[in-house]
């Protein structure tokens, strides 16, 4: 039994996530996770709130309120989405929790005395009228690149480029409006340029990374590696360690990449294991996985490994990334200002979790930017989801329930295509298995498909609704093997739609519940004869024809009646 560390990124507690964040970070994380525990491996599946930092210390700011009163509020809020939608996290966290925070402090102090953090005097925007300095969000200016009026101190949204506040042209306090002025302040920075050799030989010859990370890599590395700065003058974060750094805080960035480690940890105090912890990070058998969007490659390939590296730990390096491409949206980017786009508690009023989590993986956008368009979601729902993977399973129970009193019958000789559907289903989970393990869930929801596909094709060859009345023993043997297919189904069904999966266990009659099922069992044809199921119902529905037409207007309505916390309004 192999361990895991499953890392979902830490959304940023600034906003209700959306659907893009939902399959990069959240969902596709969470089938990784499911499919290990139902193969019996050890899992740790973790992930939580990134709460610091100048965006959430703006709005407090501006509202006049303890930035931690807005995270509570919509951190907890988020939770609740998030076990709606069946994400299986052993542990949902936040970074302003004390586990986090001691961890952080300790494992900066140990670069410190490892030589890896040194101080250094700069020169940064300092508003004299709010008597502060202005670091990332509390400062404005035009982008020196595309010349976008309104960028922001560490990123210009119009063009995407990483800046620094001295970069901006005409720059402003975004509280007060007013120029700032340019003084002296010491901060510390990780020495990145010391490890040039070790990760350069870590991301080169790494096994598994895609090249796509490679290459993003190789032109951070070829531009230099450059000390980052650790610090920041803001009030709402992790206090800096340092000796001297009275008043700073650790930049966001750093702290929250630690939230993996101090998940875990956090989540074996929970259990009263407090050092089993080790066990997973300071072991060189565990296989930790990242899942992230594309932008966040160099913070978990250079700078995640950089600093596991420093602590001289030997703590457990990234086994895999898994840096998906960007889902659009109708053509344009997710944007939370204009109203572009579909948030997690817009999805659920409009219909239940398992067809977003089905369609969303029919569209994840492995290889390169995909878009998310209404007739695309109700062409997927209504062909794959329904009339493929359910007409299948509604097909075979229903055949079942009506001419053999809800009765597994019992088979007899066996055809070629009979062989040939057998083999599919003790195939199935091999393919589907390997293809979850290489991160390419597309393709294994596809291959998925392909199983019910082929199953509502052998119903079609078969005919047992011809057979029953002609040959029973065949159409007994046809509906043996559909019925084992089902049960099959089920369990590989679990990773992508747990919801729909349970209930098809139920309708089975199965003992216990699939979510704690044996990956491998659904390769057995070991649904036996005698087997009684219950009266079965259809598992999925249609949308109407002109669903994509009425959703656009139907969802300016539900944006207007749903409540959010203040923080994502």
């Amino acid at each position: 039994m192999g361990k895991w560390v499953i890392c979902g990124a830490w959304p940023y507690v600034n906003a209700i996530p959306h659907l893009g964040t939902l399959i990069a970070c959240v969902l596709s994380p969470d089938v990784v996770a499911r499919y290990l525990r139902l193969k019996g491996e050890e899992v740790v599946f973790v992930s939580g709130s990134d709460e610091h930092g100048s965006p959430i210390e703006v709005e407090a700011m501006r509202k006049n309120v303890p930035p931690k009163i807005l995270t509570d509020e919509l951190h907890n809020y988020v939770v609740e989405l998030f076990k709606k939608f069946g994400i299986s996290y052993d542990n949902y966290t936040r970074t302003e929790n004390p586990v986090h925070i001691k961890f952080v402090r300790e494992f900066f102090m140990k670069l410190y005395e490892n030589g890896y953090i040194y101080e250094e005097v700069i020169q940064l925007p300092y508003c004299p009228n709010c008597k502060m300095f202005l670091p990332d969000r509390f400062i404005e200016g035009t982008c020196p690149y595309c010349n976008y009026p309104s960028a922001r101190g560490d990123q210009c949204d119009n063009c995407g480029r990483l800046l620094d506040p001295l970069d901006l042209i005409n720059p402003y306090c975004v509280f007060c409006k007013s120029k700032p002025e340019i003084k002296s302040t010491k901060h510390w920075f990780f020495d990145l340029p010391k490890l040039t050799k070790v990760l350069s030989d870590f991301v080169e010859n790494h096994p598994l990374f895609s090249e796509s990370i490679k290459n993003y890599c190789r032109s951070w590395i070829k531009e230099g590696l450059r000390p980052r700065a650790v610090t920041r003058d803001n009030k709402w974060g992790i206090p800096a360690p340092f000796p001297g750094a009275e008043n700073k805080t650790i930049y966001v960035w750093f702290e929250a990449l630690l939230g993996y480690l101090s998940a875990t940890l956090q989540y074996f105090m929970n259990k009263g294991e407090p050092e089993k912890w080790r066990e997973f990070w300071l072991n060189k058998e565990t296989k930790t996985v990242y899942f992230i969007g594309k932008d966040n490659i160099p913070f978990h390939a250079i700078i995640l490994p950089a600093m596991l590296i420093a602590s001289g730990e030997n703590y457990t390096l990234p086994w895999n990334i898994s840096a998906i491409e960007y889902l659009m949206f109708e053509g344009q980017a997710f944007s939370k200002s204009r109203g572009i786009g579909v948030w997690l508690d817009e999805a659920l009023e409009i219909l239940e979790p398992d067809y977003w989590r089905f369609s969303l993986l029919m569209m994840r956008p492995e290889v390169r930017d995909l878009n998310f368009t209404w007739n695309d979601f109700h062409r997927i729902i209504n062909s794959e989801l329904n009339d493929n993977l359910g007409n299948f399973i509604h097909r075979t129970l229903s055949f079942i329930h009506r001419n053999f009193n809800s009765i597994v019958p019992e088979p007899s000789e066996l055809s070629s295509v009979d062989h040939e559907f057998m083999s599919k289903i003790e195939n199935a989970p091999i393919k589907i298995g390997e293809l979850i393990e290489r991160m390419r869930l597309k393709l294994a929801i596809e291959a998925l498909l392909e199983l019910s596909r082929y199953g509502n094709q052998y119903l079609n060859i078969k005919e047992p609704w011809h057979k029953i009345k002609e040959n029973i023993k065949d159409a007994s043997t046809t509906l043996w093997i559909a019925a084992n297919a089902v049960k099959s189904l089920a369990i590989l069904m679990e990773p992508f739609i747990p919801f729909s999966a349970e209930k098809l266990w139920n309708m089975l009659n199965m003992e216990g519940s699939v979510h704690n099922a044996n990956w491998n069992e659904a390769g057995k044809l070991n649904l036996k004869p005698g087997h009684k199921i219950k009266k079965p119902k259809p598992l999925f529905r249609k949308l109407p024809d002109d669903f994509p037409e009425k959703i656009r207007v139907e969802l300016i309505e539900i944006r207007k009646r749903i409540k959010r916390p203040s923080l994502a309004t």
